[in-house]
């Protein structure tokens, strides 16, 4: 039988194999248990949702083809990730499309009470012997730096044009955003080769170009197909709830939450809470009502994040740790 070492929960201390079995079942229950809990209590204690409203409106709209769709967007907003995550584990070594949608939805499910997922660079770890352990959390951070990347770039446009009809904030404000921006990139820059605890910037960007043009090539292509995918679903969706508006401005309102939201700090099972907090601002220059936004939002977040981390406690549950090489 091999003799399996959690070095991740509790280090080098020397413990009975049948009570790291029991410590690593204790551990997969506490994480399921946990994302369940939180789920239940936000969807169960939440009251903004008016479900009579939601039911109503359901039974009005109601379509096969239409709910399929939605969920279909679902499945390919996830299937995106998992293919960015096959894609960049081949740094370290060949996996099938079957095990990284193992690792990606246990990561979730591990991350979704951690503040902006962290938890998820450990559950990816706990996949890979130990040695490999920092090359998973930095592979793991090109994964989601490009996600965010993408969602800045398209969000900063999307707050442009919104803010051009709308007048969110003013010129001065916008100049002085993008002003600092430039200031932090030139400051950043500068700085790349001071060392804080033996890293830096000219380092961490050494380790990505040694990772090959093709990879990066294929990460960031799959991170625009999946950002369009979840941009559209949160579109189609306030389609469904009959909100009639431009294209473009629809469009450049969500573009505008998800910059906004993901640059505040959160937890993944409070995730369509900010989101809501800030469409509803922004939704709300547009005239659509709140418990509509609050409604839409929250479906992002059950079909987005609810139903993988449901299919991630079953690897969560299922996982074997690995041999330290």
């Amino acid at each position: 039988m091999p003799h399996y070492q959690i070095d991740y929960f509790c280090g080098m201390i020397s413990i009975p194999h049948k009570a790291k079995q029991f410590l690593v079942l204790l551990v997969k229950l506490l994480i399921v248990g946990g994302a369940f809990y939180f789920i239940y209590d936000q969807l169960a204690h939440n009251d903004k949702l008016d479900w009579q409203k939601f039911i109503t409106l359901f039974r009005k709209n109601q379509s096969v083809s239409g709910i399929a769709f939605i969920l279909l967007l679902s499945v390919l907003n996830r299937y995106f990730e998992i293919l960015k995550w096959q894609n960049l584990a081949k740094v370290i070594h060949e996996i099938s499309a079957l095990q990284a949608t193992k690792e990606v939805l246990a990561a979730l499910t591990a991350g979704i009470f951690t503040p902006n997922g962290v938890g998820e660079y450990a559950g990816k770890a706990l996949f890979y012997p130990k040695s490999e352990a920092k090359r998973v959390v930095f592979l793991n951070l090109i994964c989601n730096g490009i996600q965010m990347i993408l969602t800045v770039i398209f969000g900063i446009f999307g707050l442009l044009y919104f803010n051009a009809k709308y007048n969110v904030i003013t010129t001065q404000a916008v100049a002085f955003l993008f002003g600092g921006f430039i200031v932090l990139i030139v400051i950043l820059f500068s700085l790349k080769k001071i060392k804080i605890k033996g890293y830096s910037i000219e380092k961490l960007l050494h380790k990505i170009n040694e990772i090959s043009k093709e990879i990066h090539q294929k990460n960031i292509f799959l991170g625009i197909c999946r950002y369009l995918v979840f941009s559209h679903q949160y579109y189609f969706l306030f389609l469904a709830f009959d909100v009639d508006l431009p294209y473009l401005t629809l469009m450049a309102a969500i573009t505008s939450v998800y910059f906004l939201a993901s640059s505040l700090p959160t937890f993944q099972f409070l995730d369509f809470a900010v989101k809501g907090s800030v469409a509803i601002y922004f939704f709300g220059v547009l005239g659509v009502n709140e418990w509509i936004v609050v409604f839409v939002t929250t479906l992002m977040w059950f079909l987005n994040v609810v139903l993988p981390v449901i299919l991630g406690s079953y690897y969560v549950l299922n996982f074997k740790t690995k041999t330290v090489k």
